[in-house]
């Protein structure tokens, strides 16, 4: 019997993504298919790769329509990739990108695989509007009908109200509560203030408009639909134009401080990450910005109000570092999602408090605390936006870039984590290393 091979890591050779878009904006006519084509030619291009056979590329959209039934393959048969390259759909709602990515890394690791893609991509201008259930039945009962009076017949029953589309809903089942309401319960529950939230989404805008200007972005990015930078940015925002935002959030509480500033926009994007072996790196004379090292996800009990939902993060990320014997201080950057400014902020003030370390996390104190100049270094998604299943992508592919930057620069390795909360309680976490 040939030996298995040992494990191997995946290695990030280069990422693309699109401008991301505001809801209803510059992408409003663009379907997932669309923009995940565009994304994947980018870095099909980018790669030499057209008319290769990969040996699997990984995607996912949060929000789908019926017809994105098997969104991914359909994408592979549309791009300038050999058809032969198989795919496959990813979902774990905001973390769907990253799922996808580890999902490639892992078949890589495992000699499954030497090269594919991960990534994924969602609209919000192009969400799929559900009818009422009584108008649904009626149309599924004139599809079965057999003569005009029988289609006719079936839509008795439906009534004017009947017609009204219902929107999809961005509320938790279990609770009514949107994802907002619920990160206002956190907000709340750890005291951060609005001036703080308001601080780090200047921050991002302020990070991510350096970035843009010292061309960072040159090599992960396609301009799409006249887009070349991402829409929601704002260069010339301020504490001051933040603070007079009115809150959208926790309206109900006594103080509420969470607004459109410093919430992430409704967008729309997509996003692609290349992987492969070593060996299949260095067969083609591409340099690796990085390999994936470990990965984690996890899910907290939001449904009682024992965790916050978007919590989730705190214990993907404890889990990983305790496997690989690291602390937060081992990390050169560190990406957390700006799903909220006070969810990065919670997220941060629970991995600093000795107490929820203890209780919630098993740890003998506090898990650390970090340094805000490593932290989401060229900004993140409250200034570059938010299309769910696409951010994953981005944050890989920006964090494997910045380790490969500080590798050059300091000729050290360079170690960068990842983490990324998503609805259902659910988060996950990875580890990216420049050596």
């Amino acid at each position: 019997m040939t030996p298995t091979p040992a494990p191997r890591r995946a290695a990030v050779i280069g990422a693309n993504r699109i401008p991301f878009a505001k809801a209803g904006g510059a992408y409003a006519a663009a379907s997932n298919q669309d923009m995940l084509t565009a994304a994947l030619e980018g870095l099909v291009a980018r790669f030499g790769l057209a008319g290769e056979r990969l040996d699997e590329v990984a995607a996912g959209a949060v929000l789908k329509h019926p017809r994105d039934f098997n969104l991914t393959r359909e994408v592979v048969l549309g791009s300038s990739l050999d058809p032969h390259t198989p795919a496959y759909d990813v979902q774990r709602a905001c973390a769907t990108g990253l799922e996808a990515i580890v999902g490639v890394a892992n078949k890589i690791a495992l000699h499954q695989a030497e090269v594919g893609i991960g990534g994924g991509v969602d609209s919000a201008s192009d969400a799929p509007i559900v009818v009422s259930d009584r108008l649904r039945a009626a149309l599924l009962r004139a599809s079965r009908a057999r003569s005009a009076a029988e289609r006719v017949k079936a839509f008795a029953g439906v009534r004017p109200r009947d017609l009204a589309p219902v929107a999809p809903g961005v509320a938790e089942p279990r609770t009514g509560l949107s994802m907002g309401e619920h990160q206002a319960l956190t907000t709340a529950r750890w005291g951060i203030t609005r001036e703080d939230q308001d601080a780090l989404a200047l921050a991002s805008h302020q990070r991510l408009a350096a970035a843009y200007d010292r061309g960072f972005f040159d090599d992960l990015l396609t301009p799409y639909r006249r887009l070349d930078r991402d829409q929601a940015l704002r260069a010339d925002t301020s504490l001051d134009k933040l603070a007079s935002l009115t809150p959208v959030f926790g309206k109900d509480g006594s103080s509420p401080t969470m607004t459109a500033g410093n919430s992430t926009p409704l967008s729309d994007g997509a996003s692609a990450v290349l992987l492969a072996s070593s060996e299949w790196a260095q067969g083609r004379g591409l340099p690796v910005l990085a390999t994936v090292v470990d990965a984690q996800s996890a899910a907290v009990d939001f449904t009682r109000g024992d965790e916050g939902l978007l919590m989730g993060g705190c214990y993907a990320v404890a889990r990983l570092l305790d496997r690989q014997g690291l602390t937060l201080d081992d990390f050169d950057v560190v990406e957390i999602h700006e799903a909220f400014a006070s969810t990065v902020l919670a997220t941060m003030a629970a991995w600093a408090d000795p107490a929820f370390c203890r209780e919630r996390l098993g740890l003998p104190g506090a898990l650390g605390e970090i340094d805000r100049d490593r932290l989401n270094v060229t900004g993140s998604s409250l200034a570059a936006g938010h299309p769910f299943a696409a951010t994953g992508g981005r944050i890989v592919g920006t964090l494997a870039k910045l380790l490969a930057e500080r590798r050059a620069e300091t000729g050290r390795p360079a170690r960068g984590l990842i983490s990324i909360c998503a609805a259902g309680g659910q988060a996950g976490a990875m580890i990216l290393e420049a050596a």
